[in-house]
């Protein structure tokens, strides 16, 4: 970028200012713009020790207002020096002198002033770096009267991409604007979902379904905007959506699949979020996030398996918690042949309804003998409860420690493996 064409417009700036105050009026203005800066520093250093004395002899029930003093502390010299300046260049004008030189110096301090509040204030970095590198620029140029001959000169730069005529002007404006609406786009689009994902009166697909289509509309939106800041006519998307459907039949495909799977879910409720899903291939996890391309679940030790969207409609899965949260597990113990084996499931039962999470309905627990091995007779335990039981790591390892308890307490041996050997033909 050519700089010295800004200087040049820079001094002639300085120039016009100083031929049209005139040398005595210049000077005036010099020594007026001296006098309140030395008038604003010895009355805020005189206001900041009054602050102080404030401070220092407050209660502690009343700190309530240290921070706003400490507040008005910092910018006590910046705004008496802009409220002389201001009462300066309204006397000189009442007085029928040239005022250039104190506007200039007005607009230096106000600006200088409002960068470092910028700076100390706003903490969100992506407003904090509009606001240094885009907005305090362009009041700047707007202050000293270089704004238009600053656009006229950043228009000039212009070369040709086909029958686009381009210039820097319209490159930086295209990346201003479009940075603004993706920043406000992105915004709006976690309180939109928010906002519709908290409305009861839906159930939570519906909401999954309305949250995405916001989404899409929205981002349709500002793409819109953004083609409109260009200049490029709406009635060319007919020939983009056209070169569309042909990257879409090509390499596309997948995406679109992609896409269209995920509101197909959505659609015919087949899933929802919080619900416990086996894949085909065996991983499971809880179905946290459904976004546009794929869905996200969390297992157990904490991994994020991310599945695409086409996968739930083209290959078989299991929703373990899509009408009813609550599961039947199966456990399975032996007990010795010597054992009172009528006696064990009354035992087993009244031990195993004693834990909290075993559930009474749909169906009360069930104990059974299911074989006889051949070390010892086989029951097993039927039970409900509520959720997931994680991998029969949590509620099954309690109940296996029930088991093992009352069958200890009741001298009933669990059997183990034996072998007997006999000896023939001994000599």
């Amino acid at each position: 970028m050519n700089f010295e064409r800004i200087e040049q417009l820079w001094q002639s700036f300085i120039s016009e200012a100083v031929a049209k105050a005139g040398q005595a009026d210049f000077y005036w203005q010099l020594l007026a713009i001296a006098v309140v800066v030395l008038v604003a520093w010895y009355v805020s250093g005189r206001m900041k020790a009054f602050l102080n004395h404030i401070l220092q002899g407050s209660k502690r029930e009343e700190k309530w207002f240290v921070q706003p003093l400490e507040v008005v502390k910092e910018w006590l010299w910046p705004a008496i020096t802009l409220l002389l300046l201001g009462f300066s260049r309204t006397l000189f004008e009442q007085s029928d002198l040239n005022f250039e030189v104190l506007k200039f110096a007005f607009g230096l301090v106000l600006l200088i002033t409002l960068f470092f509040s910028v700076h100390r204030y706003v903490n969100h970095l992506f407003v904090e770096t509009m606001l240094k590198w885009v907005m305090l620029p362009m009041a700047t140029l707007y202050l000293f009267g270089l704004l238009d001959a600053t656009v006229a000169y950043l228009k000039s730069l212009a070369f040709q991409i086909g029958d686009v005529n381009l210039s820097v002007y319209a490159i930086l404006r295209l990346l201003v604007l479009g940075s603004i609406l993706f920043w406000l786009g992105r915004i709006s689009n976690q309180y939109g979902q928010q906002i519709i994902r908290n409305k009861q009166g839906l159930d939570i697909r519906s909401r999954e379904v309305f949250a995405k289509l916001f989404e899409i509309a929205l981002f349709v939106v500002i793409f819109l905007l953004l083609l409109n800041v260009v200049g490029i006519n709406l009635t060319a998307l007919a020939v983009f959506g056209g070169a569309l459907g042909v990257g879409i039949g090509f390499g596309l495909q997948q995406i679109a699949s992609n896409f269209i799977s995920g509101m197909i879910i959505l659609l015919d409720k087949s899933m929802a979020i919080g619900n416990y899903i086996e894949l085909e291939d065996g991983k499971t996890g809880v179905l946290k996030k459904m976004g546009m391309r794929s869905s996200s679940l969390e297992t157990y030790d904490g991994k994020i398996v991310v599945v695409p969207n086409e996968r739930f409609i083209t290959s078989t899965f299991i929703n373990w918690t899509h009408d009813d949260p609550r599961q039947r597990y199966t456990l399975e113990f032996s007990v010795a042949y010597d054992s009172d084996i009528p006696k064990i499931p009354e035992l087993i039962l009244n031990a195993v309804k004693q834990h909290p999470q075993v559930l009474t309905e749909p169906e009360l627990p069930d104990c059974e003998i299911v074989e006889f091995a051949d070390s010892g007779v086989v029951f097993q335990l039927e039970y409900w409860i509520e959720g997931i039981d994680d991998g029969k790591n949590r509620v099954g390892s309690d109940l296996l420690m029930i088991i093992w308890k009352t069958l200890h307490e009741n001298q009933i041996s669990i059997p183990f493996p034996q072998r007997e050997v006999r000896i023939l033909n001994e000599r």
